[in-house]
């Protein structure tokens, strides 16, 4: 399987260090062994995604295991439902390899290729450096640089992804695998930042073309530190809200307890 041409949506061919289209559209390999399938005229902002703090913040806290149960949880799920032979699986918004470099272990053993998707070049950099097991990419998490149907499974891990396009992609009988946040996800953290603490909303999305088959929580508690404490709200979307009070206190923690609760969807494609 290969990458699809973003200007043009016609297969690419890999030749050497490049990728190109008969339309005759060309993107290079960078050093680290990633492609970046994203068009200037396809980005909101300059450089796009996550910093490079922000990505080794979250690739801090990822090493420490904190998220490890998330991470196996979901690779489970993978190694019950994925059809061997089928098509390749695609870890979309995928960051800095931690979760795609488990997922393609699975792959692996039913002989699919895993690729790793991102919109910020600076993680998908670090991943490509980091991992060998998949092929990275940055790209536009709205138009999937893939073929139709060319995937068996896809994880989304907090990343946003047009349903039309992950209909496209997915094989008939294949897979999406979501991870949201459950209603008491990190309470402890954002009773820091708020006056008022409200549980998430209740898990609603629908995808057209696909059937919910599992509904899965993984809930437990951390035990931080406080410069883990201060990495994990550096990864959240509230960090910008929190006071440098807030940053401060956690900084001087030595056992700050947070809630965990993923809300886990497993859904498979009609047809």
């Amino acid at each position: 399987m290969s990458f699809s041409c973003p200007l043009c949506h016609a297969r690419l061919t890999r030749a050497e260090k490049s990728f190109t289209c008969p339309e005759g559209h060309q993107f290079d390999m960078a050093k680290e062994g990633y492609v970046n399938l994203l068009p200037v005229q396809h980005k909101r902002s300059r450089d796009p995604g996550d910093s490079a703090e922000m990505m080794q913040a979250r690739r801090a806290f990822l090493d420490a295991g904190h998220y490890l149960p998330l991470r196996e949880r979901v690779s489970q799920l993978l190694a019950e439902t994925f059809r061997p032979g089928t098509g390749a699986l695609l870890d979309i918004g995928c960051g800095e390899g931690y979760y795609t470099n488990a997922f393609a272990s699975v792959a692996g053993e039913k002989g699919a290729q895993t690729y790793g998707l991102d919109v910020s070049k600076v993680a998908i950099r670090a991943a490509a450096k980091r991992y060998s097991s998949a092929t990275f990419c940055v790209a536009s998490s709205h138009r999937l640089p893939f073929e139709d149907g060319s995937m068996e499974a896809v994880v989304r891990i907090y990343a946003p992804c047009k349903a039309e396009e992950l209909a496209r992609v997915v094989k008939p009988g294949g897979r999406v695998i979501t991870v949201t946040p459950g209603p008491r996800h990190l309470m402890e953290l954002k009773g820091l930042i708020y006056d008022e603490v409200r549980l998430h909303a209740p898990h609603s999305e629908m995808l057209a073309g696909f059937v919910l088959k599992q509904e899965k929580t993984v809930a437990y508690e951390m035990c931080l530190t406080g410069d883990e404490a201060v990495a994990l709200l550096q990864m959240t979307p509230f960090a910008w809200r929190a006071k440098p009070e807030v940053w401060e206190t956690l900084a001087k923690q030595t056992a700050f307890r947070c809630q965990t609760d993923f809300s886990i969807h497993c859904w498979q494609r009609e047809g």
